[in-house]
């Protein structure tokens, strides 16, 4: 029997499409999991036993229709549609020809020059078939933030939760290392990531990897993640950047991911403060930019608010130093599916949406030295751009 969520998800998915000037459809295709996307969008367990390839045509208008082999029959069975079974892989080909008869331009999860890695989920091959029919694949990168990256406002409760708990558990491991200080006591960066994960843990939450706490040297290391037997020990006059992200555990529930940094020391020296305010320029730049846009109804396309952030730390002489995109899309994954605030690692075109949500997080890194990198949450709505969590940081921690 079909339920009424997925009879409405896929009239979504249609009116979605006539919306779309110029396409005939959405094309689904899985082999062996090869596509979790479309088992996200069309609201499927990912967790079924697959073993042959499927396809599931959703046309801009009429009845979908399911391509299946015949020894898995009821793979789709959740899904509305007529349904046409093969065998052989003649059968394939020819029923799949069939039933894109007459189409032009079809969606997929398909990136040209593999822009976007997180839509290039169809393989060469199955492009190549589908353009031998003669049609025209385009991406479906808006369709799936559409429906995979837009927030329910349970979802969004949920982010308020969680970046709310991961701002006071940030507070909670700067008193945590001052008082190991103050005490003489050692600490390492792996004592503070088990002390943020049990924090963490305490709150009703789970995350995808353990934090990141990095101490001066290793901080200029954008992705270091220490080690027990490695970890280097936090002393007096050290900074410290600590990266947390979690989300609660309830089925649906979206992450909260910041980053912040703290000096173990009553004064900030200089050269850390002036690399934060770099940081910190670019990202309210990018903040105010978006905030501004979305107020006048024009939403920025990822590509330029990363433009924006990135020209200021570029005109203080440090572009050479900020080695990563701005910001990426933050769902039910704490990297999501919708657009990313990236003009370096992929110029990303996707609009951003209403009800998304989203990282600003610049960064600059100075190798043996120390790196700086400031990360908050943008949730766009309707007409404006908020940041949960707050207070934001404004300048470097000191602990003491």
């Amino acid at each position: 029997m079909i339920s009424s969520a997925h009879d409405r998800r896929i009239a979504s998915i249609q009116q979605a499409l006539r919306e779309t000037e110029g396409l005939d459809g959405w094309l689904f295709y899985d082999f062996r999991g090869s596509d979790p996307l479309a088992y996200r969008v069309l609201l499927l367990d990912a967790g079924r036993h697959v073993t042959r390839r499927w396809y599931y045509w959703i046309p801009a208008s009429g009845e979908p229709v399911k391509l299946l082999h015949r020894i898995e029959p009821h793979v789709l069975d959740e899904l509305p549609g007529n349904t046409c079974y093969y065998i052989s892989w003649e059968q394939q080909r020819t029923l799949l020809s069939s039933l894109l008869q007459g189409r032009r331009r079809i969606a997929m999860q398909y990136s040209p020059f593999n822009a976007i890695p997180y839509l290039s989920r169809v393989d060469a091959g199955t492009v190549e078939l589908i353009r031998s029919f003669g049609i025209d694949i385009i991406t479906s990168a808006d369709l799936v933030q559409r429906f995979e990256a837009v927030w329910t406002d349970e979802q969004l409760e949920s982010h308020r939760y969680a970046v709310t708990a991961l701002r006071r558990i940030v507070d909670e491991a700067f008193a945590y290392i001052g008082t190991a200080l103050s005490k003489a006591k050692q600490v390492t960066e792996y004592d503070v990531q088990q002390f943020l994960l049990s924090r963490i843990h305490d709150a009703g939450m789970v995350t995808s990897g353990a934090p990141i706490v990095a101490v001066d040297a290793h901080s200029a290391d954008p992705h270091y993640g220490p080690s027990e037997s490695g970890a280097a020990p936090i002393s007096r006059d050290s900074l410290v950047l600590m990266d947390l992200w979690a989300k609660r555990s309830e089925p649906g529930s979206v992450y909260g991911d910041i980053t912040w940094t703290c000096y173990t020391g009553d004064a900030v020296p200089t050269k850390h403060r002036r690399i934060f305010d770099y940081v910190r320029q670019g990202r309210d730049a990018a903040l105010s930019f978006i905030r501004e846009r979305v107020a006048q109804g024009r939403f920025p396309l990822g590509w330029e608010v990363d433009e924006v952030c990135r020209s200021v730390i570029r005109e203080a002489g440090y572009s050479d130093y900020f080695v990563h995109r701005t910001g990426h899309s933050i769902g039910e994954e704490v990297h999501g599916n919708g657009a990313n605030i990236d003009n370096l690692e992929t110029r990303d075109e996707r609009r951003l949406l209403p009800r998304t949500c989203f990282s600003l997080e610049p960064g600059i890194y100075l190798p043996g030295k120390f790196g700086i990198r400031s990360e908050l949450d943008v949730y766009v709505s309707d007409r404006e751009a908020v940041v949960y969590g707050e207070p934001l940081q404004t300048a470097v921690v000191p602990i003491f």
